[in-house]
């Protein structure tokens, strides 16, 4: 066990090197963020995509509607794989902007109406299209134009003909980029618009650490129940392990002392025996393998990985401030499960070993391919549905590559070497009773101890430990917030693991108690539960907090919520198995087996 725990922790600090060292000379780092201009030296603006801003997903190229087109060929500018997989298409505007040079209003292009153009302006401003543009690491957000009522309420499409760019620095560095839209005009065909642009550069004492404060919502994220759920959830830590501690260690004492005392009368000793229920009379059948080994082991394994990946990811983003660079959270978490998935091998390899499995080359192929095949069947669907709308959301094949790589000849040799470690380290039979060869039958019980009832309810407090903090993280990733309180989430993390391993003890021990040996999977279920109230929390969101609408965006929103739910339901499920584990095998190790 401690080599298991010695090797485990090793294993913790070389894949924590190797992801920072990647992550530190990763571009999500490059220069680009701390550029130091010269007066008079370029500065690059980027047009980015534009979309409804109801349906944060669905996003079409800048140049989808009939903007101005620069002259010749414009550069485009790829950003990293997590900027890509995120739907950025970053394109050259080729608007003048030099570092400290005011521009007084210049024309960009002279833009003539006709119907195509005014129907599809017209359809953009009725649907609230934004667009998005960069400068650096700055973007800035603005309507394409709005809506104007006449005394007799008959709608006028107003499109926004100048963009007013202001641009604050501090010494030789960009601080601040802001873009407002004025001059509206009315959108008739056969008109003439002059589209044009003015920049004006302000000096600020902000520093450059500071930059990118003005796009966190501090009043949201640190709102006072936000605080105040993260001390309640902290509570329910506590009393739920004081009543496990309570409730079932002195249950076991007991019962250790009544089971395992010697007795001269073993008239008495034998009647007492005789007389036990419970826990105690499933000591031939609890370790019986489980049913589905190879799948069992196979989401354990997947689980503990995500543990540890979540846990890296999060201690990365605090200390990296992640949140600063376009995808650089998915960037970094797509090099971390490549790099963390030795884990799932060893995690996987150990447990299929040490229950007599044989086949563990079957088993290390699931669990290296099943949830990135399910999220890549999840995957497929969403991206035939964007490249029918045409949209940014669309993952062009060469990204497919890139992932397809880093899964084929990083992700999958780790994978395979964890196995094979894990099967020669941890996965000798260590039962602490032995097997009996016929399986004793399993009794009738009342409904609110079977299997899928355990299972069910088990997720109920694990989902209330974390309630609040998916109302911070759905917001933040479906209404254009930048999510910074990466200390919350290791809390709320933490709470979770605890709260988990807590409850699905409870129903272990319940299970057993009702003379059930089928743990394994229920302690799996009962934990993974969570992810269900997690997926029923999301569909009230859509509905209640959300302006979502159209095939597009609910696919696509239900569609990462199911990844998301998947992978939560996955992790939890395997620390819920650990725990409950490590639990059954305290409990029958100090008992008598025959």
């Amino acid at each position: 066990m401690w080599s298991t725990v010695h090797s485990f922790s090793g294993l913790t600090f070389v894949t924590v090197f190797i992801a920072s060292f990647f992550l530190i000379s990763s571009p999500v780092f490059a220069s680009d963020y701390d550029h130091k201009y010269q007066p008079d030296d370029t500065v690059d603006l980027w047009v980015n995509k534009v979309g409804p801003y109801n349906n944060p997903q669905e996003t079409y190229n800048y140049y989808s509607l009939p903007f101005c087109r620069p002259p010749g060929h414009a550069g485009h500018k790829w950003g990293g794989l997590g900027e890509v997989l995120g739907g950025n298409e970053l394109i050259d505007s080729q608007i003048d902007v030099k570092f400290q040079k005011n521009v007084e209003k210049t024309t960009i292009c002279e833009l003539e109406l006709d119907e195509p153009k005014v129907l599809q302006f017209t359809h953009a401003i009725e649907h609230n299209y934004w667009f998005e543009f960069f400068m650096g690491m700055y973007y800035v957000l603005c309507f394409v134009g709005e809506l104007h009522s006449d005394r007799n309420n008959d709608n006028k499409y107003m499109l926004f003909t100048h963009k007013n760019i202001t641009i604050r620095y501090n010494k030789d560095q960009i601080i601040h980029v802001n873009l407002t839209q004025e001059n509206p005009k009315a959108l008739e065909v056969g008109r003439k618009l002059d589209m044009t642009y003015s920049v004006k550069w302000s000096e600020t004492n902000i520093t450059f650490g500071r930059r990118f404060d003005v796009y966190l919502d501090y009043h949201f994220f640190e709102h006072q129940i936000h605080w105040f759920s993260i001390f309640n959830s902290f509570m329910m830590v506590i009393f739920l392990t004081g009543l496990v501690s309570m409730i079932l260690m002195r249950t076991l004492r007991n019962d250790y002392a009544k089971y395992a005392r010697e007795d001269d009368d073993l008239e008495t000793l034998e009647r007492d025996v005789s007389e036990e229920s419970g826990w105690k009379l499933v000591h031939g059948d609890v370790f019986r393998p489980p049913r589905s080994l190879v799948l069992l082991s196979a989401v354990v394994g997947t689980g503990a990985q995500f543990a540890l990946l979540i846990l890296l990811v999060i201690l990365l983003a605090i200390i990296g401030m992640l949140y600063v660079g376009r995808g650089a959270i998915v960037t970094t978490f797509i090099v971390c499960y490549a790099l963390t998935s030795f884990v799932s091998g060893y995690v996987s390899g150990g447990m299929y070993s040490r229950n007599g499995g044989k086949n563990w080359i079957k088993s290390m192929i699931l669990t290296a391919s099943l949830f990135p095949f399910l999220c890549f069947g999840i995957g497929f669907v969403l991206n035939t549905i964007a490249i029918f709308y045409g949209s940014l959301a669309a993952i062009p094949f060469g990204t497919m590559v890139v992932v397809f790589v880093i899964w084929a000849f990083i992700s999958f040799p780790l994978a395979l070497l964890g196995t094979v470690v894990g099967r020669n380290w941890s996965g000798a039979p260590n039962n602490p009773c032995r097997v009996k060869t016929i399986p004793r039958p399993i009794p009738e019980k009342k409904w609110y101890l079977t299997p899928s009832v355990v299972s069910i309810m088990g997720g109920l407090l694990p989902f209330g430990s974390i309630f609040i903090e998916m109302y911070f993280v759905f917001t933040s990733f479906w209404n254009y917030k930048v999510y910074y309180v990466y200390g919350f989430m290791l809390l709320v993390f933490i709470i979770l693991i605890i709260v988990t391993v807590c409850v699905t003890i409870v129903g272990t021990y319940f299970l057993l108690n009702a003379e059930n040996y089928y743990w394994q999977w229920t302690s799996f279920f009962s934990a993974a539960s969570t992810a269900i109230y997690v997926y029923l929390y999301s569909i009230y969101y859509y509905y209640v907090k959300t302006k979502m609408s159209g095939f597009f965006q609910t696919s696509f929103y239900f569609g990462y919520t199911a990844m998301f739910c998947l992978g939560l339901g996955i992790l939890c499920g395997a620390v819920g198995h650990l725990g409950s584990n490590l639990f059954v095998r305290r409990i029958y190790r100090n008992i008598k087996c025959d």
